[in-house]
């Protein structure tokens, strides 16, 4: 068995485009599941033919500060409603309790409050796209 790697390269892509941890992709008798571990950094290929590939990714520069990270899975906002002032931008200061973002599950609305005081050094996810638990959404100095 052959394995297309254009494939394997296209479900990595949209890994890091989405914040995914895994993705499945099936067509007629090949299964292709591309998955990351969020604490090593690597990303596993397992093909239907059973065997894995591990390719790592280049390391993603270290970032110094607290990381607040979502409590849920969902969809993150930046704003309570389109159009609106966002809860958090990059340089502002906040202080803990402050809502920092709305993660949306089960059409219901989760306002994620900061968990430390501090200037807002990066937002780690774009409004709009899915989160997961743990993941980063926020990192504080």
């Amino acid at each position: 068995m052959k394995i297309d790697k254009k494939i394997i390269k296209e479900l990595t892509d949209y890994l890091n485009e989405f914040n995914l941890t895994e993705i499945e992709y099936t067509d007629k008798d090949t299964k292709i599941k591309v998955s990351k571990s969020i604490s090593s950094n690597s990303t596993q290929v397992v093909s239907s033919g059973g065997s894995d590939v591990v390719a790592n990714k280049p390391q993603i520069k270290s970032t110094s500060g607290t990381e607040i990270t979502s409590p849920i899975i969902g969809t993150a906002y930046h704003a309570p409603e389109p159009g609106s002032k966002k809860f958090v931008e990059i340089g502002k200061k906040i202080k803990k309790g402050d809502t920092i973002m709305i993660i949306e599950a089960m059409k219901t609305m989760n306002r994620v409050p900061s968990t430390v005081d501090g200037t807002v050094k990066e937002i780690c996810v774009e409004d709009g796209h899915p989160v997961e638990f743990g993941q980063t959404i926020i990192i504080v100095e």
